[in-house]
Formats: structure tokens, sequence, C-alpha cells
């Protein structure tokens, strides 16, 4: 695993990966001349069906053999990239999660029913806020 995520160009044999780059919305590596001049050599822009933003946590899932850059990601840009490939379910609870940092009623239930659905304890802290060690006690 590696701590960038990183552009990759889909082909038609590959499994969808990651999540079209539009999706995500801006990202400050897009205006850097490195990613600049891979777009271009790639012949696609940031809007092409075919580019894929991959988390750091999935890359190794990306064929030996395909177009692929390295993005360093910023905080926000990474959690918008997680919250887009996370299944629906978990997607939906994250966004009560970062709702969380603005509340603290049920803030017990609401880590432990996310831990319980199958939201990483890394992932609850990110984005709650909250010390690991606290939701990891949640689960208890």
């Amino acid at each position: 695993m590696t701590d960038d995520a990183y552009l990759v160009l889909q082909s038609d044999s590959m499994a969808a990966l990651g999540v079209p780059l539009a999706a995500v919305g801006d990202l400050a590596c897009l205006e850097t001349p490195a990613v600049r001049a891979w777009l271009q050599a790639q012949g696609v822009t940031e809007t092409s069906a075919d580019l894929r933003l991959v988390p750091p946590e999935e890359t190794a899932a990306i064929p030996e053999d395909a177009e692929r850059l390295p993005v360093p990601l910023g905080a926000e840009e990474l959690s918008r990239l997680r919250h887009h490939t996370a299944p629906p379910d978990l997607a939906r609870l994250e966004e009560e999660l970062l709702g969380y940092r603005s509340c603290t009623d049920g803030r017990d239930a609401l880590l432990a029913r996310a831990l319980a659905a199958g939201v990483p304890a890394h992932r609850v802290a990110e984005l709650t806020g909250e010390d690991l060690t606290t939701v990891e006690a949640a689960a208890r």
C-alpha cells in the first residue's frame, strides 16, 4: 500500500477501480505540471469517463500494465475520495459521522452503530475527529 492515491486510465479489460475523477470534485494536484503533462500524454481530460481516482488502500488492485500516476491528496480531498468509494449504506453513515463533529448527543450509540456496520475504527476517528481509543472503546 502507498500513501498516494492514483490516477488510473481505465481500460476495457480492467475491473472498475476507484471513482471517476469528476465525482470527487476539485483537487489541488490537478493543477500541477506533472498531472497536466500526464493527462495530455494519455490524451484525456479531467472529465474523461475512463479516468479514475483510486484511494491508497485500493492501489494494490491496479494492474501492473495500467497507465497510472501517483497523486498526493490533502486530508479533506482524501476524505471525499473515500466517501465516494464507500458502499451507499456506509456512505450515509459517514455523512452522519461528519455531522457528528457539531454535536455530541447520541455519540456513543452512533460510534457503536458505525463500527457494527463495518466502518473501520480508524475511519470513524477520521470522520468524527474523536481519538481512536475513544472510538474503539465504543465498540465494547
